[in-house]
């Protein structure tokens, strides 16, 4: 468990964010690795069909997700004041409402796979290699739940070292299973599906046997979990509105999907290669927005405003660097990257494309983020949810549509970054105001709240 509550802002906040860092390096590494082998040797029908694929899943996660987020917050902030009964319970709430969630998401995403890839106008020869991979990706929620849930109960804690080291382990396991069971044996899309399920399986009982044998303070009583009501309700005011975020969000992919999916195999494929790509790109924003958050939350659980107002400062400079050098090198290299998982010529145009597009505006997208950190970091995330629906559904849904009309596929790929443009402004703006500072779980000492201007008459009296 590690307390951010002293020392330098911007070195604990790139400490914290750099294990998650290189843990989803890893992860988006296998996700490459899995397209690579799946776009080469399968081809790039199985290739595009699991890119049809994704938004299905991450619309039904996304809820779930959002809602242990809030448990997430609520743990950083009740270990930040040193309410640890209080850090026991949201840990116990956490894992009671996600073991549910994910059985109700699984019986959810076996029935609606293949309708919702027809719904989505999924090209016709797409249909049965995405139905099968979402099914068997929809049998595995259970540990992909369970593992997330137990990441996130620990960087609550400031601890993002140990969920590295698990992810490490599932990462390199699951490159060696895909490797295996669509290279040697031969099980096509349905292989990359078991590879992932299987591997999210070992990292969810590393991480329960971890809980178990080294965390005794906050150590999950498997055998008489308690279910507190009262932090369920405030878990779910902070989440809920992260949960719907991220439902919106999906339904959003699901609407460019469709848009993308209108132009064929070789638009929908080359949207996965670039996508898997793009996903790597901005992963440090959103890993140093987490660290941001946890920052927040303990900061503002311990009463220290100023430190965070410290930590917001250092992180946008540390996300600013690390976009620039992502922007310079997908916009340069982009089309030998995207022809790794498949030298289609068409597919490497289109891919390439969107990486000289949405690459050139890494560094709004990384502001965004990191101040959107602090705002869920604070519990402020209704805020943030509304900004995610004006940029995306006002935005980008709506521009990417009138441009897809007029210039093709380019027209999708210019309402990424107008959107991210949009929600940066109004983020910032929310943010001037300094309303997220009363948003907390624990409330910020009367002594330690900004205080009113004296009006000069008042001085002179004095």
């Amino acid at each position: 468990m590690k307390d951010l509550t002293t020392g330098p802002e911007g070195k604990l906040i790139l400490h914290f964010a750099v294990p998650m860092l290189i843990g989803n390096v890893f992860q988006q590494s296998y996700s490459i690795v899995d397209s690579v082998i799946v776009g080469r040797a399968i081809g790039k029908s199985a290739l595009a069909a699991v890119g049809a694929s994704f938004p299905i899943l991450f619309l039904l996660i996304a809820l779930s997700i959002g809602v242990t987020m809030g448990f997430s917050i609520l743990i950083s902030q009740y270990y930040g004041a040193k309410h640890m009964q209080k850090v026991q319970r949201a840990i116990d709430t956490s894992l009671v409402f996600v073991f549910f969630a994910s059985l109700a998401i699984t019986a959810a995403g076996l029935g609606l796979s293949r309708p919702a890839l027809v719904m989505l106008k999924t090209p016709a020869e797409l249909l049965d290699q995405g139905t099968i991979f979402l099914q068997i990706m929809f049998g595995g929620m259970l540990f992909l739940f369970g593992f997330a849930t137990i990441s996130a109960i620990l960087r609550g804690l400031g601890d993002s070292k140990t969920p590295l080291y698990f992810l490490m382990v599932s990462t390199v396991l699951n490159i060696i299973l895909v490797a295996f069971f669509v290279l040697v044996c031969h099980w096509g899309i349905a292989g990359s599906a078991w590879a992932t399920v299987i591997a999210q399986a070992v990292a969810c009982v590393l991480g329960v046997v971890h809980l178990n044998r080294s965390h005794k303070v906050v150590k999950p009583r498997w055998n008489g979990l308690v279910f507190d009501w009262d932090i369920f309700k405030k878990g779910l005011a902070i989440g809920l509105p992260t949960g719907v975020q991220q439902v919106l969000v999906a339904t959003g992919m699901m609407a460019l999907a469709r848009l993308v999916n209108a132009f064929g195999t070789d638009a929908i494929a080359a949207f996965t290669a670039a996508g898997r790509l793009d996903a790597f790109a901005v992963m440090p924003a959103m890993n140093l927005s987490a660290a941001v958050s946890t920052f927040t939350g303990q900061n503002l659980g311990a009463g220290k405003l100023g430190r965070v107002k410290h930590g917001l400062r250092a992180a946008l400079l540390i996300s600013g660097a690390f976009s620039a050098a992502t922007t310079f090198s997908v916009v340069l290299f982009g089309r030998p990257l995207v022809a790794l998982f498949n030298a289609d010529p068409n597919v490497v145009a289109i891919g390439a494309r969107y990486l000289l597009i949405v690459g050139g505006f890494y560094v709004v997208f990384s502001s965004m983020f990191v101040l959107t950190g602090v705002l869920r970091g604070a519990g402020d995330t209704m805020i943030p949810m509304f900004i995610t629906i004006l940029s995306l559904w006002l935005i980008r849904i709506p521009i990417s549509t009138w441009l897809a009309s007029r210039i093709g596929t380019d027209g999708i790929w210019w309402g990424v970054p107008i959107a991210w443009g949009v929600g940066l402004v109004l983020s910032a703006g929310y943010y001037a105001t300094g309303r997220w500072k009363t948003k907390g779980a624990v409330p910020l000492p009367p002594p330690l709240q900004e205080p009113l201007p004296v009006p000069p008459q008042m001085e002179e009296a004095a």
